[in-house]
């Protein structure tokens, strides 16, 4: 698709979900939103089921689409670290609300065993 070109869509959910859906990208702007500042292996401790080829992409799209900022320090070895931007932090309330929906589905139906700490809970950082 051309850069002059503009992607159509028919609701707001649909161009969201463009923007941050699939099933890393929440947990990226989570982690990174909660940490403040992160970097690479760290997110990857915080997301061991993600594969680094996976991750690197949706780091690159999410900071293609302004959500998060990457800062490279010049020196040896490379140090790279991720923020959340201004705008990526009003998703903070977005994702605690899908984490507190998903905690009461999986406590009425339960649909998953519940392995992590309290890494997962709701974070302050909107």
């Amino acid at each position: 698709m051309a850069k002059s070109e503009k992607k159509v869509f028919y609701c707001n959910v649909e161009l969201t979900i463009d923007i941050i859906g699939g099933k890393w990208k929440p947990l990226i702007i989570h982690h990174i939103g909660k940490s403040g500042v992160i970097r690479y292996g760290e997110l990857k401790r915080k997301i061991p089921s993600i594969n680094e080829r996976v991750l690197s992409r949706q780091l690159r799209e999410l900071e293609e689409n302004q959500l998060i900022i990457r800062k490279v320090y010049d020196e040896v070895p490379p140090k790279v670290e991720y923020s959340i931007t201004e705008i990526g932090k009003t998703l903070a309330p977005i994702l605690n609300d899908l984490g507190n929906w998903g905690k009461k589905y999986n406590e009425n139906i339960k649909y998953g065993k519940v392995d992590f700490e309290d890494d997962c809970e709701e974070y302050k950082n909107s």
